[in-house]
C-alpha cells in the first residue's frame, strides 16, 4: 500500500494480517485488540496511537517512529522493529517474545512492567531506560547503549551483558547467572581466575 495518512480511525479489533504500509502516518488511531500476522510497516509514523491488548506475530515495524503511543498488555511474537524509535510511549504489561529489535531507540523508556524474552537488541539505544524489576531474559544486548539505565531487581538471566558498564548502570538486586557475573566483574577490571591449588 502506498503512503497515506490515517487520522483518528477506529481499528479496534481489526485483523491487519498481511497488510503492508510504507511511509504512512497514523495519528490518533485506535489499534486496541488488533492482530497482525505478517503485517509490514516500513518508515511509518505512529502518533498518539493505542495498541492496548494488540497481538502481532511475525510482523515488521521497520524504521518506524512511535510518539505518545500506548502498548498496554500488547504482545509481539517474533516481530521485527529494527531501527524504530520510541518517544513518550508507555509499555505497561507489554510482552515481547523473540524477534529483532536491533538499533531501536528507547531512551528513558519505562519498561519496569514489561517482559522481554529472547529478543535481539543489538546496538539498541537504551540510555536511561527504567527497567527496575523487569523481566529481560535471553536478550542479545551486544553493543547496546545502557548508560544510566536502571536494571535494579531485573531478571537478566541469559542476556548478553557484554556492553554493560556496572559503574554506569544500576544493577542492585538484579538476577544474573554465573557467566554474566564473570562478565560484569571483568568489566570492573578484576582478574577472575580459578582457585589456586593448595
Amino acid at each position: 500500500m502506498s503512503a497515506a495518512d490515517v487520522h483518528d480511525a477506529d481499528w479496534y479489533g481489526e485483523d491487519l494480517s498481511g497488510r503492508e504500509h510504507t511511509g504512512a502516518r497514523f495519528s490518533g488511531v485506535d489499534l486496541s485488540e488488533s492482530t497482525g500476522d505478517g503485517a509490514a510497516f516500513t518508515d511509518c509514523a505512529f502518533v498518539d496511537c493505542r495498541f492496548t491488548g494488540a497481538r502481532y506475530t511475525d510482523a515488521a515495524f521497520v524504521n518506524c517512529t512511535f510518539t505518545g503511543c500506548s502498548f498496554f498488555q500488547a504482545e509481539f511474537d517474533g516481530c521485527k522493529f529494527v531501527g524504530s524509535r520510541f518517544d513518550r510511549c508507555s509499555f505497561d504489561l507489554m510482552t515481547v517474545t523473540g524477534g529483532d529489535w536491533s538499533f531501536v531507540v528507547l531512551p528513558g523508556a519505562d519498561l519496569h512492567r514489561a517482559t522481554l524474552g529472547a529478543v535481539r537488541m543489538r546496538e539498541a539505544d537504551l540510555t536511561g531506560v527504567r527497567a527496575a524489576g523487569a523481566t529481560l531474559r535471553g536478550l542479545d544486548l551486544s553493543a547496546a547503549e545502557l548508560t544510566g539505565a536502571d536494571l535494579s531487581g531485573a531478571d537478566l538471566r541469559g542476556s548478553d551483558l557484554s556492553a554493560v558498564d556496572p559503574r554506569r548502570t544500576e544493577l542492585a538486586g538484579a538476577r544474573i547467572d554465573v557467566t554474566q557475573a564473570v562478565v560484569l566483574v571483568t568489566a570492573l577490571g578484576l582478574d577472575v581466575r580459578p582457585d589456586a591449588p593448595e
